[in-house]
């Protein structure tokens, strides 16, 4: 299944127009015909089937037969994770975590951060790429970068973590997250979290965990985050 993405879609859209871009990838690379079938999704759990009545290369136009609403997650999994030095890696962390299954993703830009900010126009597209691709029908939401100052104001609720590499007691996350309970997990820069931050996370009950034995990048330790949670609440 081809799944396309157009996020002001709703039930009472009966027929609509893609734009240029993906009406040519329908025509062109795809090479639906009228009476073809196209799958939509709007990015809020709602997958449409569409039937195709003008197979132009820039309007193509079809109309909606079906919809079907996806069931509810039982759980909130957001990731607040400092931006990687490299582009390529934070996306990385954004492909595959859609792929997994992530709700919330915010960035946040800490002591020892080395990149400063992000594009959020282009993460954007990746999230949608990756929605579309893993035929998911919820975008995750992405938040715009703040500082770790800015993210410790947010009011969080359910399971708060913090994973660092400091010294102190950790206990691995496996052992402490819990089935079908909203989740908030930190991820810091590669340079980790300050001595100031991880106190302020704690005083903030946010519970420090470990992600294992071995140091992990921070793109890496985000999807090892996110893999654990999913594993959890399947």
């Amino acid at each position: 299944m081809q799944l396309f993405y157009h996020p002001t879609l709703d039930s009472s859209i009966k027929q609509f127009v893609f734009p240029p871009e993906e009406s040519k990838h329908i025509a062109r690379v795809l090479r639906k015909s009228e009476g073809d079938i196209v799958h939509i999704t709007n990015g809020k759990g709602y997958l449409f089937e569409a039937e195709i009545l003008v197979p132009d290369q820039k309007r193509c136009k079809v109309n909606i037969i079906s919809e079907r609403k996806s069931i509810p997650k039982r759980y909130i999994l957001h990731m607040a994770v400092a931006p990687t030095k490299m582009n390529d890696r934070f996306e990385w962390f954004l492909e595959k975590a859609t792929e997994i299954g992530v709700d919330e993703i915010t960035p946040i830009i800490c002591d020892h951060s080395e990149r400063q900010t992000v594009k959020m126009e282009r993460m954007e597209r990746v999230l949608q790429s990756a929605m579309k691709q893993s035929l998911q029908t919820v975008l995750p939401k992405l938040n715009e970068a703040i500082s770790f100052k800015e993210f410790m104001a947010v009011e969080n609720t359910g399971l708060k973590f913090i994973a660092h590499c400091d010294e102190g007691e950790k206990m691995e996350l496996k052992r402490r997250v819990i089935a079908d309970r909203d989740t908030t997990i930190m991820i810091g820069p590669e340079g980790d979290f300050s001595k100031d931050e991880i106190d302020a996370a704690k005083a903030k009950g946010f519970i420090p965990i470990s992600l294992g034995n071995n140091r992990l990048r921070t793109e890496t330790a985000a999807i090892v985050a996110c893999t654990t949670v999913n594993v959890i609440n399947s």
